[in-house]
């Protein structure tokens, strides 16, 4: 089987428009969550999210450098995101101009957990007030999932598979263990892989909030809301951003001299087969996606340096994957440290398995891993587990799992090493 390594990412994230800036402020422990500023939330359960911040501000994320003004105004938010992240991927990777040959040979594996939901809001209250002649006629193409990894193909000429998963919050990650196997088989030898999301809009907060999925006890301190494994944790922030990886064929990429970030060598799934939302519960499908992910590496349990954990900041989520972590890592786990991202750019939803990835692959490459914000009262399961309280730390970092767990009872677990 063909190996598999990452040569570019790319990163829009509440705490910054690229790579550098979002990476600076995780370690820094700062947080992306704030008063919902895109529409009038006072009336809402939930008033606050982590949103991308206008090109004006300190981290703030500028669309012009990499879409094009008509596509702006045709598409949603998702979509510009997973442009601009797949445009700064490429750049990374130095595979922005590859020869014909080359390009029928490349592909986008780009998904999305909901995708133009603020569009399709909108665009129901036109067809309701205004009449079915005054919808947009960009708006399906401006909406479906799909258009990411279509929207990058025409932009880069990428001739490969042109792929997009639909997985709630396992997107991101299944999108690039999907990738790798496509390069693994013989697909393709450079896949353009990841996810993103854009649903911060008044029926997504509403939805998520009905569903007692969100944060509502921290409105007027939203940067308090997000927090994995504490006692007071009461929900998750929404985010938005995307992340994109290039993942390239082992042997085209030592060729050609290119950077590497890690080589991804486990990819596990699993279905609960359980609920609708609520995870199983002794965690059996997030114990058997890490269990496969790990058995596919080749690794040792003991190899494992750093778990990015889904760890969403809901009561029962929490718990239930730390449980599943201990049921697999056994003793192992007093070695390893393990963090939630979330707490500083909130909840992601499709793509958050692919900006966590890209986390993990920074953590092996500056030799240190984020925080877990506001820990301040650890829950009564997490003892003997180093979450990485507060403020970044710095350890050996050769080998990292990141987890993803999705409505639908849907698991996707990445395990990546250092070359």
């Amino acid at each position: 089987m063909r190996r598999v390594v990452v040569t570019g990412i790319g990163l829009v994230t509440p705490l910054g428009g690229d790579v550098e800036t979002s990476w600076s402020n995780i370690k820094a422990a700062r947080s992306g969550a704030g008063t919902i500023t895109r529409f009038d939330a006072s009336d809402f359960q939930c008033r606050i999210a982590c949103e991308v911040k206008p090109a004006g501000h300190e981290y703030g994320f500028d669309p012009n450098k990499r879409v094009d003004h008509k596509v702006q105004r045709q598409v949603d938010p998702f979509i510009i995101y997973g442009i601009d992240a797949a445009g700064q991927a490429l750049e990374d990777a130095g595979l922005t101009d590859m020869s014909e040959e080359e390009r029928f040979r490349a592909g986008c594996s780009i998904g999305a957990g909901i995708g133009g939901l603020p569009g399709i809001e909108s665009e129901s209250l036109v067809l309701e007030h205004k009449g079915p002649r005054r919808v947009s006629p960009h708006f399906v193409h401006g909406r479906l999932i799909n258009l990411i990894s279509g929207q990058v193909s025409i932009k880069y000429g990428l001739m490969g598979p042109n792929h997009a998963v639909v997985t709630a919050c396992s997107t991101g990650a299944h999108s690039i263990g999907d990738a790798g196997r496509m390069i693994q088989l013989g697909d393709a030898d450079v896949m353009v892989a990841g996810g993103a999301e854009g649903a911060i809009c008044p029926i997504g907060i509403a939805g998520f909030a009905q569903a007692r999925a969100l944060s509502t006890n921290f409105n007027d301190t939203p940067q308090r809301a997000s927090r994995p494994y504490d006692k007071d944790r009461d929900g998750f922030v929404m985010g938005e951003g995307a992340g994109v990886v290039v993942l390239e064929e082992y042997e085209r990429a030592k060729k050609r001299g290119a950077k590497i970030y890690g080589e991804l060598v486990g990819y596990g799934m699993s279905g609960d087969a359980y609920h609708v939302t609520a995870p199983h519960p002794e965690g059996a499908g997030a114990f058997r996606a890490m269990k496969v992910a790990m058995e596919r590496s080749g690794l040792e349990l003991s190899d494992i340096d750093y778990i990015n954990a889904h760890g969403t900041s809901t009561p029962l989520g929490d718990e239930l994957e730390l449980g599943a972590v201990r049921r697999l890592f056994g003793n192992n786990i007093a070695n390893l440290s393990m963090s939630s991202t979330k707490s500083a750019i909130g909840h992601l939803l499709g793509g958050a398995g692919a900006v966590e990835t890209i986390f993990c692959l920074l953590a092996m490459r500056d030799q240190i891993v984020p925080p877990t914000l506001n820990l301040d009262h650890p829950s009564d399961g997490v003892q003997g587990v180093d979450l990485v309280p507060h403020h970044a730390k710095e350890r050996k970092v050769k080998a990292v799992l990141n987890n993803s767990f999705g409505f639908g009872g849907t698991n996707a677990s990445l395990v990546l090493k250092a070359i």
